[in-house]
């Protein structure tokens, strides 16, 4: 919190109506949102002449002062005011905002993405463990009879044996029911115990009516889903009925052994039936159609990514990993496709002349090496096109023969070169080298059909770049003209004509899709262009990208809207639809954090247009210059309406 905004917020809080006027607080990216006891209290003239207000908006008791890109600082500082004023507010969030729903595709999208990044470091870590192990019996160090090589297997396997418990947690934070209860469900289907009596084969039942199926669920996915998905039902019910007086005590009972039953007796033998066919399917897919996954995810992870869609297939390869102890489905088409990619922005940046371009794809390239395509992608290959096209040909060749090869990784993770040693596996070096094989065929084509493609589609070459020099010419350019280095260039500007250079910053598309000029725009607020100048893009898809490089000073914890700072000092803010904040994060996925530098191009933040829809709300992604009174002229460049997120739309000159 900074004490730079207590004036502000002093004042506004008196031309409000005073601290015993506000009856709740909250605020979204740009405003704050009151809810006044006595709406008549509000001074408007003087709240929309203050200095720091942009405009006010009412509606009833409800008042919104429209601050910028610094609403936190001004937040914070209301509610230290009213704090000390001895007020207390009710819940921050907007209580009248219904909870919507979402549709069941991306509901489960959604579920199965989140539900598996909480344990992708833990696949990492263990997948990280076998490798060493590996190399180590490659090299002959330890022995594969040593104690040695026992505890370190059994580190590695403990993750993947006590998955239940793992996903138990992290489904329930999901569906919101206990975690805890959760995993101790999970602990009684791994139990030793249970181990024990699935071992022995005799038949179990419990009170001598209830028969529970022998069956080991160590590794298993499927049933602790089920299990959970249906104890969020039975806790809330619970939950409703039980005095409170007594909750603490008999709903974790009546969970536990409610659950624990069903677990064993009903939902655990109906998961692992589906589970063991699932398995059955990663089998056939392992040997007898390998090549298929990693050519079509070679050839079409790079506009999945595009389109927002490539979040259902990830946990597919955790779930084979779970299953069989490897990935050969998911981790190498995404790993060639990846790299593929950062190849033609490199290449790009060596062909082309313009600066700017030239530093994003060197910039965004070796980042696509690393395993995040997006600002490749979003700031030049997708504008651009045959780039993004060379990649997805150069993946595929390289994927399909990753998949002839059934290329195995054993661990999860971000899919770019540093996640080469999680093909180090099975006492071996042979998928390390599969995989080595697949990156050289996709780097190659690649690289060579960009090249080539480039000669057409680049207006310049390199050889029309000079290398050494450029000329800055004055009156008479046979006389006068002076040969400077190129980095040299503006110095020798400034110094032949006695003006300093202005700088230009680059505001591009934050989203693919329809331009909707700024005074028409469904918010009234920023299409009267209080927030400052900008634009509106309809969107297609629901992939937010930064519009710029820079700072990301504002992040609304509900995903819908980010305020990015450049190094020159450039303020914009993308706001994902009107009035979402409503939705309270559903429908929001991946959201970038403050303080998070990102590049132009890079993903912001998922969004789910149908939910928005369904919510009542206009999806607009509405782009504005926050700080445009303490910049130069700004200009819209682009000269069509559909938009590609990732080209330029708006020059600053400052």
């Amino acid at each position: 919190m900074s004490t730079d905004y207590a004036p502000l917020a002093a004042e506004v809080l008196k031309l409000v109506g005073g601290p015993d006027n506000v009856r709740s607080l909250h605020h979204c990216q740009t405003r704050l949102r009151f809810d006044l006891k006595d709406p008549g209290k509000v001074d408007l003239s003087a709240l929309r002449a203050a200095d720091g207000v942009a405009t006010v908006m009412e509606a009833g008791n409800n008042l919104q002062v429209v601050i910028g890109l610094h609403v936190q600082d001004v937040h914070d500082e209301v509610q230290a005011l009213l704090k000390s004023a001895g007020v207390t507010l009710g819940d921050n969030a907007d209580e009248g905002a219904e909870h919507h729903k979402r549709g069941p595709v991306a509901t489960f999208i959604d579920f199965m993405a989140g539900l598996f990044v909480p344990v992708i470091p833990a696949f990492a870590g263990a997948g990280m463990v076998r490798a060493v192990l590996a190399i180590l019996v490659a090299f002959g160090w330890v022995d594969r009879a040593s104690q040695t090589y026992v505890v370190l297997n059994f580190f590695a396997g403990a993750v993947f044996y006590f998955l239940p418990i793992l996903l138990a947690f992290s489904a329930a934070a999901r569906l919101k029911c206990n975690p805890i209860l959760a995993a101790v469900i999970g602990a009684i289907m791994v139990h030793p115990t249970w181990e024990a009596l699935v071992e022995a084969g005799e038949p179990v039942n419990l009170f001598g009516a209830i028969p529970l199926y022998l069956t080991e669920y160590g590794s298993s996915v499927v049933p602790i889903l089920l299990v959970v998905w249906v104890q969020s039902y039975v806790e809330r019910f619970l939950n409703k009925i039980m005095p409170a007086a007594v909750k603490i005590i008999f709903v974790p009972l009546l969970t536990i052994l409610v659950m624990g039953t069903l677990a064993l007796a009903l939902l655990g033998p109906v998961g692992d039936v589906i589970g063991t066919g699932i398995g059955m399917f990663f089998n056939f897919m392992a040997t007898t159609a390998s090549w298929a996954p990693p050519l079509f995810l070679g050839a079409f992870w790079a506009p999945m990514v595009v389109l927002g869609i490539h979040h259902a297939i990830g946990p597919l390869g955790i779930a084979q990993l779970a299953s069989v102890g490897y990935d050969n489905l998911v981790g190498p088409g995404i790993m060639v496709a990846n790299v593929s990619q950062g190849v033609a922005g490199l290449v790009v940046a060596w062909r082309t002349k313009d600066a700017k371009l030239k530093q994003l794809a060197n910039a965004s390239g070796i980042t696509a090496l690393m395993g995040v395509t997006e600002p490749v992608l979003y700031g030049v290959n997708v504008p651009k096109r045959y780039p993004l096209v060379a990649g997805c040909i150069g993946a595929a060749t390289g994927g399909i023969y990753a998949g002839i090869m059934a290329t195995r990784r054993f661990a999860a993770g971000v899919s770019g070169l540093p996640a080469l040693p999680m093909y180090i596996g099975e006492d071996s070096f042979q998928q390390l080298y599969n995989i080595l094989i697949a990156l050289a065929i996709s780097m190659t084509v690649t690289a060579v059909l960009t090249y080539f493609l480039s000669l057409r589609f680049e207006r310049t070459t390199v050889s029309d770049i000079p290398t050494d020099a450029e000329v800055v010419a004055g009156t008479e350019p046979d006389a006068t003209a002076v040969l400077v280095p190129a980095a040299g260039a503006a110095a020798a500007a400034v110094a032949a004509t006695g003006v300093m250079a202005k700088v230009q910053t680059d505001v591009t598309s934050p989203a693919t899709g329809r331009l909707v000029p700024l005074d028409q725009v469904p918010d009234a607020v920023f299409a009267s262009g209080a927030m400052g100048p900008g634009l509106g893009v309809e969107p297609t898809s629901g992939t937010i990208v930064a519009p710029v490089s820079g700072n990301v000073v504002a992040s609304m914890n509900t995903g819908h809207a980010f305020g990015i700072r450049t190094a020159e000092g450039v303020e914009v803010l993308v706001h994902v639809g009107v009035d979402t904040v409503q939705m309270k994060g559903a429908g929001f996925t991946g959201a970038v954090t403050k303080g998070t530098h990102v590049e132009a191009g890079q993903t912001l933040v998922t969004a789910d247009l149908d939910a928005i829809a369904e919510a009542g709300h206009p999806a607009t992604v509405i782009l504005v210059v926050t700080n445009a009174k303490k910049l130069g002229k700004i200009e819209t460049v682009t000269a069509h309406d559909d938009l590609v997120a990732g080209e330029p739309v708006l020059t600053v000159n400052h």
